[in-house]
């Protein structure tokens, strides 16, 4: 009986642990990019498809996550709002990239689409040269140079992972869109 009561305990304080993470990340949003999420833009991401079934909107918000928690396990120093800011926007391209009937169809999407990112990016919002780096360089070594600021590695390196499990549906949840955001 002891046993059962103390694998319960052990239960529910990982479970209030990961629940203080989370609420953490979400606070952390709301703080440093409400502006992006709160964007007619930004939430018109959950219409497009990335990897398998998850919309780009999904994606972004679990590379930021992904992010937060790499630098924090690696212990890297690095400016938590610019990390956030330039996950959420890396795949800001706004089409449907599997529609081949799209106009200027790009069937090398992979190559284009963090230019396209940048410039939709930098049409609303004052971004910073990092969060710029951040946008244009994730799809190293696509893009050939490679990224500057350890900010842009950072996501890069979680973009890879989150794609990786998305496209394989390794992702518990795959397919839905588990973030509403609101005031």
């Amino acid at each position: 009986m002891r046993d059962q009561a103390e694998r319960c305990r052990k239960q529910i304080e990982k479970l209030q642990r990961r629940y203080e993470k989370k609420r953490e990340f979400y606070l952390m949003l709301r703080k440093y990019a409400a502006d992006i999420l709160d964007s007619e833009n930004f939430r018109s991401t959950r219409n497009y498809i990335q990897h398998g079934t998850m919309p780009v909107h999904s994606h972004c918000i679990d590379v930021a996550r992904k992010s937060i928690a790499i630098s924090r396990l690696l212990g890297i120093r690095c400016s938590e709002r610019e990390l956030i800011r330039g996950a959420l926007l890396h795949d800001y391209f706004l089409y449907d990239w599997h529609d081949k009937n799209r106009e200027n169809y790009q069937s090398l999407h992979g190559f284009y689409h963090p230019g396209i990112a940048l410039r939709n990016a930098n049409k609303e919002y004052q971004l910073t040269q990092r969060e710029q780096d951040i946008i244009k360089k994730h799809m190293w070594p696509l893009t050939i140079v490679p990224p500057l600021c350890r900010e842009a590695w950072i996501v890069t390196t979680a973009d890879k992972y989150c794609s990786i499990l998305e496209t394989l549906k390794l992702r518990r949840g795959a397919g839905k869109t588990r973030l509403k955001m609101t005031a």
